[in-house]
């Protein structure tokens, strides 16, 4: 998928993606504060990404974690601080939502703990019954040395 809007590029071309700038906003965000590298790169590997480009510069950053037919988690999503406020975020969403496959998805999940007003905008509401949903949540994992991937470098 390309799609210009103005001079930004939106891509889902994974050679595209600049894993030093995901890395470097995931490390500080409030959701994967402390994530390596190497775990970056594996959770990039086994999702469908999309980024926002403007020149060689990457500025916005999202993936979805799917099987293409029946249900999609979305995560990571960013928009560098210096490009918020433009409707980026929404243009970029709605272009990978409007895809056919994506269309035809019964279910799509995130958590956010600040962006709701942008995801109801793109159609996401509260779940309908949030007693049938579950999880195991650790949010200090990736301070944890032994549940990390470490660079194999």
């Amino acid at each position: 998928m390309w799609c210009h809007q103005g001079d930004v590029l939106l891509s889902d071309d994974n050679a595209m993606m600049q894993l030093d700038v995901i890395h470097g906003f995931l490390s500080q965000s409030y959701w994967a504060a402390g994530i390596s590298r190497a775990q970056v790169g594996k959770a990039l590997a086994g999702s469908y990404c999309f980024g926002l480009f403007k020149g060689n510069q990457q500025i916005a950053f999202g993936r979805l974690i799917t099987d293409k037919a029946t249900f999609a988690y979305l995560a990571d999503v960013f928009v560098l601080p210096e490009y918020r406020g433009l409707g980026l975020a929404k243009w970029m969403l709605g272009e990978v939502f409007a895809q056919p496959w994506a269309q035809a998805l019964r279910r799509l999940l995130l958590a956010t703990r600040d962006a709701h007003p942008l995801y109801r905008q793109l159609g996401f509401t509260a779940p309908a019954a949030p007693q049938n949903l579950m999880e195991v949540h650790r949010p200090a994992i990736y301070q944890n040395c032994t549940h990390t991937i470490k660079e194999s470098l």
